[in-house]
């Protein structure tokens, strides 16, 4: 018996001891995501998202939890938490008559809904996710902004008027273009007369020069002749006054 007291001792000792070698076993964190920032309009709703990662099973323990941190405000209340399969809105604040609940933990998803938003919704929202044994791991922070909600009227007018100043634009465009294509056009038209008419000077002149050339031999001819008739008339008019003393005689 005192063997067997002394070897099971010296067993706990030496796993005692491999632990505090080892260490704690790790932890896997649980990871939680929402967007940075989202919008919305005085009057109308937003979704804010949130999702998260664990590397356990979905328990029948999670449990998410949505804070609000108003806009200048240093405090943060809890507005929602869902915790044994039941969503609970809380009384404090009000988002209690206007928050809905959309999200679905077996889908990792732990969503809400903001309806009817006003001016002082905008703030930042935390939404925390808990999924035993995996609970450690950070929140994470979504900001809402609320806009001014433009009238509809004002609206169709804005609208008509950019329609309206992107169809002058449209309209100017396309009238320089054609105006630009017409000119374009009228130069090409101007210079394939300018063309045809200095082609058909130079076919003239061509003629004018053959005609020239031809024209030259003849001219020369005539010019003999009439050289030629001349000095005949010249040589018969000095012939003729001894002819006529001749005649006398």
């Amino acid at each position: 018996m005192s063997r067997g007291a002394g070897g099971s001792g010296s067993l706990l000792l030496l796993l005692t001891g491999l632990l505090s070698v080892l260490g704690p076993l790790p932890t896997s964190s649980i990871h939680v995501y929402t967007q940075r920032e989202v919008y919305g309009t005085v009057g109308s709703h937003v979704t804010l998202s949130c999702s998260f990662w664990s590397s356990e099973w979905i328990s029948e323990d999670i449990s998410i939890t949505w804070h609000f941190q108003a806009e200048g405000s240093r405090d943060s209340i809890s507005i929602f938490h869902y915790a044994k399969g039941q969503p609970y809105i809380d009384d404090v604040g009000s988002f209690k008559e206007r928050m809905e609940w959309v999200g679905n933990p077996r889908r990792k998803d732990g969503s809400i809904v903001i309806h009817n938003l006003d001016y002082t919704d905008n703030g930042t929202f935390t939404c925390d996710v808990k999924n035993p044994p995996d609970i450690v791991g950070k929140s994470s922070q979504v900001t809402l902004y609320v806009l001014e909600k433009v009238p509809t009227r004002y609206g169709v007018v804005l609208g008509s008027i950019v329609g309206g100043a992107l169809l002058l634009v449209a309209v100017v465009v396309a009238l320089v273009y054609l105006i630009r294509y017409c000119w374009l056009r009228r130069q090409v038209a101007l210079q394939r007369r300018l063309s045809a008419m200095e082609k058909g000077k130079l076919q003239r002149s061509v003629k004018d020069a053959s005609k020239r050339s031809r024209q030259a031999p003849v001219l020369y001819a005539m010019l003999d002749h009439s050289r030629g008739t001349k000095a005949a008339s010249e040589k018969k008019a000095k012939g003729a006054p001894g002819e006529s003393r001749k005649d006398k005689k």
